[in-house]
This record gives structure tokens, C-alpha cells and sequence, in this order.
């Protein structure tokens, strides 16, 4: 094994460790990447070196958060704060900040992640730095909506959509319309969400199919709860075909469960028996028995409502053959 002689050969070293975890960590190698960054982390805390320090904890940070470990998340995250006190390199306590405020925001701690996303906001402004703050509104908009607070969520998420509209990020602002559009299903005003749904479904897809697919959902579902079914069905329609395009086995069972409910809102109980019988012979299919059972019901339920009880009967014994 070689032997490192001085402190610049632990600090050169170090330095090589964490840019090969970055690479693992953008390669997808989230395994490599932490041993990588641990051990250049281990380096750089015995033989100095404080960029390394404050640059490796940020991307342990960045890894333990995608993996949704958000008590590391949280720990490497202060650890970098401690470290870049006083420091003039915002970018990192921004980033720090970021991965703070949405850490607590999963862990249900809102008042803590509102402290942290408040500070990631007050650095945008300050930088002028227009994207880090369509991040720390939107977030901060989804910690109002989880407390109750819809109104408030509905307004960071508006400033947020007018930063990332401006930098025509196609991506974010659809994230962003998403988020809006729930906020105001949230408060049962349907109208109102389905506009957002609509420029959110326009953009995903063009960039994003399986995006795509969770909007329509939406979509069909706040066009169910004003009773405009006809609406409802194209929606879902749409969604069953990106789920098939997709080979989205959840996804395309969800769309035939909705399609036969909507059928049935508009007493087309011939056709909700058709996306039932599919949804039947996908979930016997998938081995899904919790689905098969509510598609039997949903059948037996039809067949009733269509006069044929002989039918019926049919579902409903295999029913009781489950």
C-alpha cells in the first residue's frame, strides 16, 4: 500500500476521492459514491482541507436525501452550515439550506422546514439568483399545504411560477402549475384546478409522458367532481393510453377502474362493464387479488344495474370462490 508522506498528498487524495464520487453519484452508482465520499471526507477532516469538507458533505447530503434518508440528509446538511459560517460561498449554504427545509418538510417537522426554506429564500434574493428561489417558494409552498394553510401555498407557488416562467424552464414550471392545480383541488375549487392541470398537461406531453399521466388522473378526477363525465372520460382515456404506451401495469388497472366508474356516472353500464372485464383480466394477470375483488364487485354491481341478474350471480359466486 502506498503511503501518503504529508498533509498536501491527504489533501490531493481527498480531493481525488470526491471528484470520483461525483462522477459515481451522476453515474447512478449511489453505493460507490458514498464509500468515495466518505473516505475523501475522512481525509480532509484529519489533514484539512475545508472546501473538500463543506464540497463532500454537500453531495453526501444531495445522495442521502434522493435515497430518502432524511436524518442523514439533515446531519451532513448541518454539518456543512457549521463548517461555511461567516463564508462567502453561498452556493453551498444555499444548497445546505435547501436540503434542510425539504428534509423536515418529508419528516412532517413544517415549522423547522419553513425556517430552512426561509433562509435558502432570503440567498436567491440576495444573489438575484432567480432559480434558487422558484425552488425555496415552491417548496415552501408545499410545507403551507401540508399544514392546512392553502391560501398561503397557492401564493408562494404563484411567485414561483412567474420566476421559472421567466427562465423558461419547461420542466419546473410544469411542477410548479402541478402543484398550483392541487392546491386548488385542495380547496375544492375545481375550475380553478383543472385550468392549472391543463397547462400542465400541454407541457408534459411534449416532455414528460409519465408526468403526463399523473396530470390527466387529476384532470379526470376534477372534471368527475363537477359532473361534466364526458370530460372526465377523454382524460382518462388519454391516461390508459400512455399506461399502455408506458407498460404501466398500476397506472393502466387505475384507468380502467375510473373509465368503468365514469361509464357507470353516465348509466353506460355497457361500456363500464367492458374497462371492468379488462381491468379483471389485467389485475388475474398481475396476480392482484385486491384489484380482482373490486372488479368483480364493480361487474356484479353493472350486470345489476343492466337487469342481468344471471350475470351477476356470476361475478358474485366467483366472488365467494376468492
Amino acid at each position: 500500500m502506498l503511503l501518503l508522506q504529508d498533509n498536501d498528498d491527504y489533501s490531493s487524495k481527498a480531493s481525488k476521492l470526491l471528484r470520483q464520487g461525483i462522477q459515481q453519484q451522476q453515474a447512478g452508482d449511489l453505493s460507490a459514491a458514498i464509500k468515495s465520499l466518505q473516505e475523501s471526507l475522512a481525509l480532509s477532516q484529519a489533514f484539512g482541507g475545508l472546501e473538500t469538507q463543506t464540497e463532500t458533505l454537500s453531495y453526501l447530503a444531495l445522495i442521502a436525501y434522493t435515497s430518502e434518508d432524511y436524518k442523514s440528509a439533515i446531519s451532513y446538511s448541518r454539518q456543512c452550515l457549521s463548517l461555511t459560517k461567516g463564508s462567502s460561498d453561498l452556493r453551498v449554504r444555499v444548497q445546505a439550506f435547501s436540503h434542510l427545509g425539504n428534509s423536515y418538510r418529508h419528516l412532517n417537522e413544517h415549522e423547522k422546514a419553513i425556517e430552512f426554506l426561509q433562509e435558502c429564500l432570503k440567498i436567491g434574493q440576495h444573489l438575484q439568483d432567480k432559480r434558487t428561489q422558484v425552488v425555496a417558494l415552491n417548496n415552501l409552498g408545499l410545507v403551507y399545504k401540508a399544514l392546512g394553510k392553502i391560501a398561503q401555498a397557492i401564493e408562494y407557488q404563484q411567485q414561483s411560477l412567474e420566476f421559472v416562467r421567466e427562465l423558461e424552464d419547461h420542466w419546473g414550471e410544469e411542477q410548479v402549475l402541478k402543484n398550483i392545480g392541487n392546491a386548488w383541488y385542495a380547496l375544492s375549487d375545481y375550475p380553478k384546478a383543472i385550468a392549472y392541470y391543463e397547462q400542465c398537461v400541454t407541457l408534459a406531453r411534449l416532455n414528460n409522458r409519465r408526468n403526463a399521466s399523473q396530470v390527466l388522473k387529476n384532470l379526470g378526477n376534477a372534471y368527475y367532481a363537477i359532473r361534466d363525465y364526458a370530460k372526465t372520460i377523454i382524460y382518462y382515456e388519454e391516461r390508459l393510453h400512455i399506461a399502455r404506451e408506458l407498460n404501466d401495469k398500476r397506472s393502466e388497472e387505475q384507468s380502467l377502474s375510473s373509465l368503468g366508474v365514469a361509464c357507470s356516472a353516465l348509466a353506460d353500464y355497457t361500456k363500464a362493464i367492458t374497462y371492468y372485464e379488462q381491468r379483471l383480466n389485467l389485475a388475474r394477470l398481475v396476480k392482484d387479488r385486491r384489484s380482482e375483488q373490486q372488479a368483480l364487485t364493480s361487474l356484479r354491481v353493472a350486470c345489476s344495474a343492466l337487469g342481468d341478474n344471471a350475470k351477476a350471480m356470476q361475478y358474485q359466486q366467483q366472488l365467494s370462490n376468492e
